[in-house]
């Protein structure tokens, strides 16, 4: 691998001549993931649990494809470590866990499953608002430590309840159709425009679900802007007796705050999927303080984790890492322009590079100064990177590489046969 130092502002870029990738999963990734890579003639190494950011610069060198889910992070110090790595695959819905930024600017692409799990965690919500509503978790507990306590107060069939989403992308939308065909009312709050599913409000503000809402269930992404979104104003303005769920980020809520308002009585219960912080590995030790709470439903991330979405995931994201990996295609990448490809003819090129005037005509013209015969050409551009793929009918020279990788605005250059 060649490396030079890249324009004002930006880090150094790499020419990467095509050779077998090698991938380093981490965190349980699915099986059918290593298959799928495997018979993609990648090699691949298997951990576990996930990596801290010192273990995980070490684990890197030689390193093409890295996969993650959603405990390890990708810094730009991993970046700066990894000259090597090519491509993140995040084997979940949120990418935040990734520097994205840095990512892009040393032509890594990211990858993530953005519709994959999205079933298996409106089903968990849906049997956490039935068991928090019916007091299963209050019920169990009593009879556990030998108590019979046989009684209808507080409990509720969800039919004719008003179910309050924040957050209606591709979880929170479809949680509304499954909740309204239980005959619940649902009513929303994005910030984005949303077209409404079915018999779904679309409200004016958060607060104005508070208002309504019998339970309100949160389903945001992990932009920074959400860290705190949730706090004591927004318990305070909620119902007395409603239920509160959190299975999107754990940044976004501020536990303290939801404790003093269960402990109070002013919610009847809550569900949390997600924490600030999280163990690493399974086994690690857990706390929080709405452990021991009644009628509060604690998981270890799992609204993803079923068999099936982790499959599916497994073969999707890792699709994504071999088209990259073979084929310079950058198909639903999160952080680079998309340009679609196929198998290819001949050699390909696959050139990242700032979205400036002229950078097409310049590689043309040096690759038309050596001779070298265009056979397809597909030309993204994305905020400040722009991404050409060009087939060439022959084996790359040195030295076009060498002179398409000493352009200023050259990111990253890959050779692909």
């Amino acid at each position: 691998m060649l490396t030079r130092t890249g324009a004002a502002g930006w880090t150094p870029v790499s020419i990467s001549p095509g050779r077998p990738a090698s991938a380093l999963l981490l965190e349980n990734i699915h099986p059918l993931a290593v298959d799928v890579l495997g018979r993609a003639g990648v090699s691949v190494q298997q951990r576990p649990g996930a990596l801290s950011e010192s273990e995980l610069v070490e684990a890197l060198p030689g390193v093409k494809l890295l996969g993650i889910r959603s405990t390890t992070h990708v810094t730009e110090a991993v970046l700066d470590a990894a000259p090597d790595l090519e491509a993140i695959g995040a084997f979940c819905i949120g990418t935040n866990q990734i520097d994205l930024e840095a990512a892009a600017a040393r032509g890594v692409a990211v990858f993530n499953a953005p519709f994959s799990n999205t079933r298996s965690v409106v089903e968990l919500v849906i049997a956490e608002v039935i068991a928090l509503t019916r007091q299963l978790t209050v019920f169990d507990s009593a009879l556990h430590a030998g108590v019979w306590q046989k009684s209808a107060a507080g409990s509720h069939e969800v039919r004719g309840r008003t179910l309050g989403i924040i957050g209606y992308g591709n979880i929170g939308s479809q949680l509304s159709v499954v909740a309204e065909a239980l005959g619940m009312r649902v009513v929303f709050y994005d910030t984005a425009e949303k077209l409404a599913m079915g018999n779904a409000v679309r409200l004016s503000s958060m607060e104005e679900v508070l208002a309504v809402a019998d339970v309100v269930t949160l389903h945001v992404d992990g932009r920074a802007g959400n860290g705190g979104l949730f706090g004591a104003d927004q318990f305070a303005a909620m119902k007395p007796g409603a239920i509160f769920l959190n299975l999107s980020r754990g940044f976004v809520v501020d536990h303290g705050a939801l404790r003093d308002h269960l402990v109070s009585g002013h919610l009847a219960g809550a569900a949390v999927d997600v924490f600030a912080n999280e163990p690493r590995r399974n086994g690690d030790p857990f706390d929080s303080r709405l452990r021991g709470l009644p009628n509060t439903i604690l998981t270890p991330h799992v609204g993803g984790s079923t068999e099936e979405a982790q499959e599916d995931i497994g073969r999707f994201v890792a699709g994504k890492l071999r088209d990259y990996a073979a084929h310079g295609s950058t198909s639903l990448a999160v952080n680079l322009p998309q340009v679609i490809t196929d198998a290819g003819h001949g050699t390909r090129l696959g050139h990242l590079h700032q979205n400036v005037p002229g950078v097409l005509a310049t590689v043309n013209s040096v690759l038309a100064h050596h001779g070298v015969n265009i056979v397809g050409q597909s030309l993204t551009t994305r905020g400040q990177l722009g991404y050409v793929v060009t087939d060439i009918a022959s084996a790359v020279e040195p030295a076009v590489l060498a002179e398409l990788g000493s352009m200023p605005e050259t990111v990253r250059l890959r050779v692909l046969s």
